[in-house]
Parts: structure tokens; C-alpha cells; sequence
């Protein structure tokens, strides 16, 4: 892929894509997502040149890369004026709904990251990484800028907020 390895880009983005996609959902939410992850793999491509490492170490430099976009992001947003139109004029807005992506699939899938994004920053951050992205804690506490000891604590006491959301009688 350094070398500029067209099929070999392609296997990467396909693998890293869906779950870096997902990870970022739980940041800055589904309608936002895509775009900051476009923004991160710019980054990635602009400054390829200074990685070194493995498969493993470029999933967590893009991971990297991506969470800092999506805090960039928020901050952003935060500053951002609201929306000055009136509800009579959005109420006759065009309805953008997809009906292919109202699959049960996806229902379920967005529920699951509402659940996880509905948490803590910090165990939301924490879970998407070890189970959905599969870093292990060390790589984990480098992109949050924690110990892996911690970055274990916060994924299991999300984990367990998570049980008690679904079952709550256990």
C-alpha cells in the first residue's frame, strides 16, 4: 500500500472502513460519521509518508487520526450557529428516508450503537474499540491517551451498564 498499491488499498479500506465507520457513529453520531471518517483517511493519505509499522499498527494510526477529526468535529459543532429556519418551513422539507436501510439489520445495528453511545464517553470509546474495532487494551490506551488498565475498567463498566439496560432483571 506505501508504494501506492491500488488492490492493496482497496483490501485495507475494505477491512478497516466498516468498523472505523461504526466507532465514529458513537462519537459523533450516524449523520456526521461518514464525513469525518472521509476526513480522517485524507489525513491518513496526506501524511502516509510518516507511518511505520504493521497492519494492526495502521488500524490504530487511522483510529488515531479518526477520533482527533471527530473531537475537531464536535468542537466545531458546538460553535456552530443552529438551524434559524422556522418549523413551517421545515415541516415541508422533502423526506429523505431510505427504505433499503430500514432493514431490520440495520434497525438493530443502530440500536445497538445508540445503546453504546448513550453510555460514558470514555466506555462507549472503550467498548467500540476492543469489541468492535478488536484493539487489544495497550492499543486501546495509546488512542485514548489511557492506560490499558483503565481503558479495561471503563470497557467493563460500560459493558456491565449495558447488561442492565437490556436485562435489567437479570
Amino acid at each position: 500500500m506505501l508504494a501506492g498499491d491500488e488492490g492493496a488499498f482497496r483490501t485495507v479500506y475494505r477491512a478497516i472502513q466498516p468498523p472505523l465507520l461504526r466507532y465514529l457513529t458513537v462519537l459523533v453520531g450516524s449523520a456526521d460519521a461518514e464525513d469525518v471518517a472521509s476526513e480522517a483517511w485524507a489525513q491518513a493519505f496526506r501524511d502516509l509518508d510518516r507511518f511505520s509499522g504493521d497492519a494492526d499498527g495502521f488500524r490504530g494510526w487511522i483510529t488515531t487520526i479518526g477520533r482527533n477529526r471527530a473531537l475537531d468535529h464536535l468542537r466545531h459543532s458546538r460553535r456552530r450557529p443552529t438551524d434559524d429556519r422556522t418549523v413551517e418551513e421545515l415541516v415541508d422539507l422533502p423526506d429523505e428516508s431510505d427504505v433499503e436501510g430500514d432493514t431490520l439489520g440495520r434497525v438493530q445495528s443502530q440500536a445497538a450503537l445508540a445503546l453504546v453511545a448513550a453510555l460514558p464517553q470514555d466506555q462507549a470509546e472503550a467498548i467500540m474499540l476492543r469489541t468492535v474495532l478488536g484493539f487489544d487494551a495497550a492499543t486501546c490506551g495509546r488512542i485514548l491517551g489511557k492506560s490499558p488498565g483503565a481503558v479495561r475498567a471503563a470497557a467493563f463498566r460500560g459493558l456491565r451498564q449495558l447488561s442492565k439496560k437490556i436485562d435489567p432483571n437479570p
